[in-house]
């Protein structure tokens, strides 16, 4: 009662105060930006109040049509929100910024968006805007920079697995900030952000000594900051590490210590962790009805959350086993169904199944099992005959797909032998000469395009030279852009590849690429542990399915199909 009281007294002396401290609305328009944006930080617990100082600092820069200050209004706007109404709102700070060459903005924004593509799952678009965000800041704003390469890290390590990939860049940001003053709060948290990523990436490769290095390493300066949710995290990530170690006991101790400050702090995504690696623990040591009920509560944080990561999914294979060894059909059935469930969901995010998944539980027998559960179930309560009729179809309908895909893959690697006979070497781009012949060749063509033979001539050696140097990896390349490099009309390009290499210009480069990345792809055993969207990058494309498009129709086969039995030919 008396602490009640208290409360009463407080609101209704200091709060008056505080609203008399408040600048009056009509006024705010007079306050200077940088006066706008101190209220809006000052009030980070009460976004109504964020809210009217965002729309007045959006105001005041539309009345003085101010391009750089509307972004920034925008982006103040974009944090009160999430999901595609943030999007919008970073969208309009791109618009604004986009060629003023802003330290902030629009790297920003960018960075932001591909952090809201990345909770919706949209891996891709969130690598995109990622990558544009980074090479924006890497002109003018280098602590941005490492701050958007240590998320890239984050999304290819986390999301996509790609872990060896995820340490070259966590490696690269932490000899970055080891040189500032990592005590202070400018650097602080991302330090321990980048120390926090290569503790877990050593303890994904498994290379647990190191793993521990960077947790006690991340613990230590945690305490020295006072950030007790990353000092929770670092003995929480060291109690998995443990779990890998086969030290169950202690690890056990850890996560335990962890998880209550997981919970304060509402850290979803880490609670999640945290009761698989429980389930991990107890399940070594023989406790199996802990490692069920801890996988459990992972199943139960994903139905609230929607979000996962392969790290964690192997739990749901336990459940099955445990459930089906128990011959409880219904919880079998409900955990086969979710795993298959998010399956489907990583397969559309990462454009195929991580190899983990692959190996663990190979998707057509997934399938198969969950049918003969469901025709289980039903037998078991109806004694029916539709469930004989259902299961001879599945025979039929998985007999024929086996044929179908058997075919498929027989003609596949007829392809594949012919691209690695055929393709044997990059083509030499023809040498132009200028004696009789060589002019009597181009004369002749001439005729059909009506452009002057020295002209021809000067361009032919151009294209020469452009494909000796490699000129068609350049990303974003168009016939204009060639010809402004040419000095020369962008008609008479165009004319002449028609001619001489009998191709269009868009077929004459992307043949260039696909011929290279062939030969690239089978001399370099680095480049097939390449993405997809990587190797798209890397070869000139913008993006995975043009590359994909590109390259089958160039070689008759998918990339992935190539590079998997290229890994092949390197083993045998």
């Amino acid at each position: 009662m008396t602490h009640f009281r208290f409360l009463k007294i407080f609101f209704f002396i200091v709060f008056p105060i505080f609203i008399l401290a408040q600048p009056p609305k009509k006024k705010l328009t007079n306050l200077s930006y940088q006066e706008l944006k101190e209220f809006f930080k000052k009030n980070e617990k009460d976004e109504n109040k964020q809210l009217v100082y965002a729309n007045a600092y959006l105001a005041k820069a539309n009345k003085e049509n101010n391009s750089i200050q509307k972004a920034a209004g925008w982006y103040l706007l974009s944090l009160l929100c999430k999901g595609d109404k943030a999007i919008r709102y970073l969208d309009s700070t791109i618009h604004y910024s986009k060629n003023l060459n802003d330290v902030k903005y629009p790297a920003y924004a960018y960075s932001r968006k591909a952090y809201e593509l990345k909770y919706q799952s949209k891996y891709k678009e969130a690598i995109d805007n990622f990558l544009i965000a980074e090479s924006i800041a890497r002109k003018n704003n280098p602590d941005f920079y490492y701050d958007v390469k240590y998320s890239i890290a984050v999304l290819r390590s986390e999301e996509l697995g790609e872990i060896n990939e995820a340490l070259k860049l966590y490696k690269e940001c932490f000899n970055y900030y080891k040189e500032k003053n990592v005590e202070d709060d400018k650097y602080s948290y991302n330090y321990q952000d980048v120390v926090f990523g290569l503790a877990d990436a050593y303890k994904a490769l498994k290379q647990s000594d190191s793993a521990t290095y960077y947790n006690r390493l991340g613990y230590n300066e945690s305490k020295l900051t006072k950030d007790y949710e990353y000092n929770a995290l670092f003995v929480l990530n060291e109690g998995a590490n443990l779990v890998e170690k086969k030290i169950y006991n202690t690890a056990i101790d850890s996560i335990k210590k962890a998880l209550p400050k997981m919970i304060l702090y509402n850290n979803s995504e880490n609670i999640l962790a945290s009761y698989y690696y429980l389930g991990k623990a107890y399940d070594g040591l023989g406790q199996k009805n802990k490692a069920v009920e801890n996988f459990m509560k992972v199943d139960s944080i994903y139905n609230k959350t929607k979000r996962i990561t392969p790290e964690f999914t192997s739990g749901y294979l336990y459940l099955i086993s445990y459930f089906k060894n128990k011959k409880d059909k219904e919880n079998q059935l409900k955990y086969l169904s979710q795993y298959m469930n998010i399956d489907s969901i990583l397969q559309n995010n990462y454009k195929e199944l991580t190899k983990k998944l692959q190996k663990e539980y190979d998707t057509p027998n997934l399938i198969l099992e969950k049918e003969n559960l469901i025709q289980a179930l039903t037998n078991d309560k109806t004694k029916s005959y539709w469930g004989i009729g259902l299961l001879f179809l599945l025979v039929i309908a998985t007999t024929s797909f086996g044929f179908y895909q058997y075919q498929t893959k027989k003609r596949q690697y007829v392809q594949f032998e012919k691209v690695m006979h055929t393709s044997t070497n990059i083509s030499e781009p023809e040498t132009i000469k200028t004696g009789k012949k060589e002019f009597k060749t181009i004369k002749s063509g001439i005729e059909n395009i009506g452009i002057n033979e020295e002209l021809v001539e000067q361009i032919l050696k151009k294209l020469n030279q452009f494909e000796i140097t490699k000129g068609y990896l350049l990303s974003n390349i168009t016939v204009q852009s060639l010809s402004d490099t040419f000095e020369t009309n962008s008609k008479y390009v165009s004319k002449v590849v028609n001619t001489y290499k009998e191709k269009t210009f868009i077929q004459y480069i992307n043949d260039l690429r696909i011929e290279y990345a062939l030969q690239s792809l089978k001399k370099d055993p680095k480049l097939q542990k390449y993405t997809i969207q990587a190797l798209a990058i890397e070869f000139g494309f913008n993006n995975a399915e043009s590359f994909s498009t590109a390259f089958y129709k160039k070689s008759g086969i998918k990339p992935v199909y190539f590079i998997k039995q290229l890994e092949k030919l390197n083993k045998t």
